[in-house]
Formats: structure tokens, C-alpha cells, sequence
């Protein structure tokens, strides 16, 4: 029921009412005053019903037409993050719903889980599954009693409800909500509803998990494993932005491994990608979660520290060179590697930054290589 259509049911309402009480006072010209007083009362009653049935019509046409334009949404949508988000908007905007949780288990080696309205702590706890013997099931519902001292305070999930996520490969996991009342259970109108939008939102998710998947493949270089070049002046750009905006610091290591063309030329370029692999590997096992480390070109390397200083990127060298020369990589027996570093400078914008970093790496060679060499210091 749209609207218009509404105000207009609404408006005739009105009308009919006001007709009839004119009705009625002519009627009862002669009448008892008390007869006429109690007809217009009832017909006020029937008024204020039929408003309150209408407002409740409107509240619900209106939560509808919300409901729908988000799954068909999600089908527009490819960002894997934005999708999950939407879903648990939806599913927690359901009535009786206090929290949402999505759980995937078949998208990748580890689970993904996904939550609105769940503490840290409650997001932690085991997820709903299938039965045991993994018959696939329509929903499960749930219900928690606690003791009377917890029960008390109100704050813990009392129902719950889930329906299975599937995409093209089959099941991938489980759409749940929860309720904080004593007094919710869900029934099958809840069923019906959450079904809807998970058979939405499965499909959703798996096209955007693959997009991401393909995205993040586009990004690494595929000798190495770590990010490429063009993902790094993309994500350099972004960081000096960021850096700029919020006025935090961006530090940068730029790196390469001291006479790798003579390495080359003496063990083949075979064997000298497989000493460009083995020192990736031992460059991520030094680096921080939020350091971004990329393959910049040839044997050079780069590491992106948000939130970090020139004495942190003084410090990730010596990690760097602690972890490439303590013991021989290939044929290449030990190697050494020469490194410049800079800070963000106020006003500066990424291919400064990264030109500084890559001119003190520069500096750091013609001093004898094997060292480092920081941007501040250049001329």
C-alpha cells in the first residue's frame, strides 16, 4: 500500500465519521443529548482505530520498500565487506531482532564470521551448525535459558535463529540472528523472512568473496608473493592522503639485494628468481601485519609502515638484514642488502616520498652498501 493511497483511505475515514455524526445530530434534534454524545464517542473510537491500523500499514509498507530496495542491492554490489554489511544491516533490522551474525565456512581455509550487535566476547563463541551426521537443514532455532542471577540482568541472547547461506558451490554457511527478550521465540513467519534474505544474500557473497580473491591475486606479484609495483603506488598514494588528512605519520623503506646482477650472472636467472622468492619469504617474516611490503622491480623491494616514524623504519632494516644475511639463500650463498628510508614531510606527495626513500637507497650503495642511509640527512 503506498502513500497516497493511504492518506486517501485515511482522509475518507475522516469523512464518513464527520457524516455520521452529522447524521446522527439530526436525527436526535429531539432526542437525549446522552444518546448523541455516546454515537459521536463510538464513532471517534472507530476513527482513532482505523488511523492506528493505517499508521501501522504505512510503518510497514515503508520497513518493505527499505527491505526490498537492500536485496536488490546486494545483488549490485561486488565489494565483499559492503555485502556482508548490508546482510547484517537487513537481517538485524527484522522485527524482535537485537544482533545478526554471519559465519562462513566454505569460502577459504578459515572461517569468516561477520557480526552486528554481538560484543567481541559473544562473537567469539561457537557458531550455529547442521546436525551431526551434516544432513543439510532448513533452519535451526534456538532457545537459552540461564540462572536466575544471569537472567536477571537481561543483557544475554535468549533466541536464536538460522538459515543456511548457499551459493553455486553448495552451502557456504549460516545467516543467524538472536534475540535479547525472555519472551521471543521465532516462528515461521521468521523463517520465511530470514530465508528470503539469505537465498539474497548467499549468492551475493560468493560472487563478491571471488572478486576479492581475484583482486587480491591481481595485486601480488607472482614471483614473490608480495604486493607489485602498481599496488604499491596505489596504496602509497592512499596512505599519503590518509597521512595528510589526519595528520599521523608514514614512514618507507625502499631495498635491494647488494650485486644481485652479478648473482644473476653467475648462477643463471633461474636460480637467481628462486634467491628473489626465498628473500621475499624471510622479508614477510620480519615485517608488522600493517606494514605493506611490495616487489617494486627487479630486486627491489619496498615496505609501506603507516602510523610509523624514520627510527621504525631504522629498526625494520635491521630486522631485514638480520633476516637475509644470517644464513645463505640458494646459490646465492649471504647476501647483504642496502636500504634508504624516509618520513612524510607535511605537504609532500607520494612520488616525492617514494622518490626520497629511492634516492637515500641510492646514497646507501655509493656509501659501501650493505647499510642503510635516511632521507633526512640528503641534501
Amino acid at each position: 500500500m503506498t502513500i497516497a493511497l493511504i492518506a486517501a483511505v485515511a482522509a475518507l475515514g475522516v469523512c464518513v465519521v464527520v457524516l455520521g455524526a452529522l447524521l446522527i445530530a439530526r436525527r436526535s434534534r429531539n432526542g437525549a443529548d446522552d444518546r448523541v454524545a455516546a454515537a459521536v464517542a463510538e464513532m471517534n473510537q472507530r476513527m482513532d482505530a482505523m488511523l492506528e491500523d493505517l499508521t501501522q500499514a504505512l510503518e510497514r509498507a515503508e520497513e518493505e520498500g527499505r527491505r526490498t530496495r537492500t536485496l536488490s542491492e546486494l545483488a549490485g554490489t561486488i565489494d565483499f565487506d559492503e555485502v556482508l554489511s548490508r546482510t547484517l544491516d537487513t537481517a538485524s533490522a527484522l522485527a524482535g531482532v537485537d544482533a545478526a551474525l554471519v559465519a562462513l565456512h566454505g569460502l577459504g581455509p578459515k572461517p569468516i564470521v561477520a557480526t552486528i550487535g554481538l560484543s567481541e566476547h559473544e562473537a567469539e563463541q561457537p557458531q550455529v551448525v547442521g546436525p551431526p551426521d551434516g544432513r543439510p537443514v532448513r533452519s535451526v532455532r534456538i532457545q537459552y535459558e540461564y540462572p536466575s542471577a544471569e537472567e536477571a540482568e537481561g543483557t544475554g541472547i535468549h533466541a536464536g535463529l538460522a538459515v543456511p547461506l548457499s551459493g553455486d558451490s553448495g552451502e557456504i554457511g549460516y545467516l543467524t540472528v538472536y534475540s535479547r527478550s525472555r519472551d521471543r521465540s521465532f516462528a515461521e513467519d521468521d523463517v520465511f523472512e530470514l530465508e528470503e534474505l539469505a537465498r539474497r544474500a548467499g549468492p551475493a557473497i560468493e560472487n563478491a568473496h571471488r572478486f576479492r580473491e581475484a583482486r587480491q591475486l591481481a595485486d601480488l606479484d607472482a614471483l614473490t608473493g608480495l604486493h607489485n609495483r602498481r599496488y604499491f603506488h596505489e596504496t602509497l598514494q592512499r596512505e599519503v592522503a590518509r597521512g595528510h588528512r589526519y595528520s599521523r605519520q608514514l614512514a618507507l623503506i625502499v631495498f635491494d639485494l647488494d650485486d644481485f646482477k652479478a648473482i644473476n650472472d653467475r648462477i643463471g636467472h633461474l636460480a637467481g628468481d628462486s634467491v628473489l622468492a626465498e628473500a621475499a619469504d624471510r622479508v614477510r617474516s620480519v615485517v608488522r601485519s600493517a606494514d605493506i611490503a611490495c616487489r617494486v622491480g627487479g630486486d627491489e623491494f619496498a615496505v609501506i609502515l603507516p602510523e610509523s616514524a624514520l627510527d621504525d623504519a631504522d629498526q625494520l632494516y635491521r630486522r631485514l638484514l638480520e633476516a637475509i644475511s644470517s644464513r645463505p639463500i640458494g646459490g646465492a650463498g649471504k647476501l647483504q642488502i642496502s636500504a634508504g628510508i624516509a618520513e612524510l614531510r607535511s605537504g609532500e606527495d607520494a612520488n616525492r616520498f617514494f622518490q626520497r626513500g629511492d634516492d637515500a637507497l641510492y646514497q646507501a650503495k655509493e656509501a659501501g652498501k650493505g647499510r642503510v642511509a635516511a632521507a633526512s640527512n640528503l641534501a
